[in-house]
């Protein structure tokens, strides 16, 4: 039950976006630029990014829908971002993709944990400077996302296909439409 009362019954960030819209257009304006817009890591990567860094927050929530997110996105699907998600190291994904997962979990820790050897890594592995900067603005972003998720108990389905219906939306039409779809 979350600690406040949401006047819905929308599980996770829908529910605190229903409860206040007026912040929930600028969450979304920021979701759907970090990860749709343009950028030459794909969509699904940014979104295995946001995965990634809110299974290492351990927001439900975020965590199994970003996974959805990304798995619909990327090749191998579900697979390849459960195994990035439990054992980065001996995930089949790009070096360069490691690296900036590496980096992400870095900012996830504290920005302060972020030292030049990660991004030295990264760079060593192809990474451009607005693929650093994403990274890290992204999993930024999603250590909000996870607090505000989880600091006010809002609930997350247990059924996969709840995000996985999620995912078909967001895939579809984006974090900004998806919203308008939503009554938001």
């Amino acid at each position: 039950m979350p600690h406040i009362e949401l006047g819905n019954d929308e599980p996770g960030i829908r529910g605190l976006m229903r409860y206040r819209p007026e912040t929930a257009g600028v969450l979304n304006e920021l979701a759907e630029v970090l990860l749709r817009g343009d950028n030459t890591l794909s969509r699904g990567e940014r979104e295995l990014i946001a995965s990634y860094v809110s299974t290492l927050n351990k927001c439900r929530f975020c965590s199994a829908s970003h996974s959805a997110f990304a798995a619909a996105q990327l090749p191998g699907g579900a697979e390849i971002v459960a195994h990035a998600c439990s054992d980065l190291d001996t995930a089949p994904i790009t070096d360069k993709l490691k690296a900036l997962l590496r980096l992400a979990g870095a900012v996830q820790q504290s920005g302060t944990a972020v030292t030049e050897s990660h991004i030295t890594a990264a760079r060593e592995t192809g990474a451009t400077d607005l693929e650093i900067h994403d990274t890290v603005l992204i999993a930024a972003a999603f250590c909000m996302y996870n607090r505000y998720v989880d600091g006010l108990a809002t609930f997350a389905p247990d059924d996969p296909e709840a995000y996985t219906k999620t995912a078909d939306l967001i895939v579809t039409h984006g974090y900004t439409a998806s919203m308008a779809q939503r009554g938001l």
